[in-house]
């Protein structure tokens, strides 16, 4: 059991990785398209960095949870995992920004692997720990789903604050 929850949560770093990558210039590569939009960076800002933390997180979920059956609190674990991964990003780099001032891109992507590792660090442990003693599932999915649907919505609909604005060329959302 404890290798099954490795191996997976491994694996989905490696997901991460990739498809927050690939969805990172997703946007750029399709000629700005609006169908992908809501589902990848549109701009340089931490929120549209969030959202490449979110999208594979929440794809890699999807097809984990077929194979987690046993494991009653799997959503839950996953809203936990997936939240706490999408508030470090914001944390770190305002923390690092606030105390030396503009951080590298190799910084910057490097806090982007550290929330995700530290967000299935977290799932590992809940599952090999506290994941049987989780009820329902459908609370924490509906949580999961609206976060999914705050970045859809505030790819077009931006709110004019910090969070949103690009460092680079100072747009919210979509140019």
């Amino acid at each position: 059991m404890k290798r099954k929850i490795l191996y997976w949560q491994l694996s989905a770093l490696v997901c991460v990785a990739i498809g927050g990558t690939l969805l990172h210039f997703l946007y750029t590569l399709t000629n700005k398209s609006p169908i992908v939009a809501p589902f990848s960076g549109v701009n340089e800002s931490t929120w549209e960095h969030m959202k490449l933390l979110y999208f594979p997180l929440f794809v890699f979920a999807i097809i984990q949870s077929r194979f987690f059956k046993e494991f009653r609190g799997f959503w839950c674990v996953k809203a936990i995992g997936i939240s706490t991964g999408l508030i470090l990003i914001p944390i770190l780099f305002y923390t690092y920004n606030g105390a030396f001032g503009k951080s590298p891109d190799w910084l910057n992507i490097t806090m982007f692997f550290v929330a995700a590792a530290l967000s299935l660090l977290l799932e590992t442990h809940l599952f090999l720990h506290k994941a049987k003693s989780y009820g329902k599932k459908a609370i924490p999915l509906i949580f999961i789903v609206l976060w999914g649907i705050l970045f859809v919505v505030f790819t077009f609909y931006t709110p004019q604050l910090p969070l949103f604005k690009s460092p680079t060329d100072g747009t919210y959302g979509i140019k």
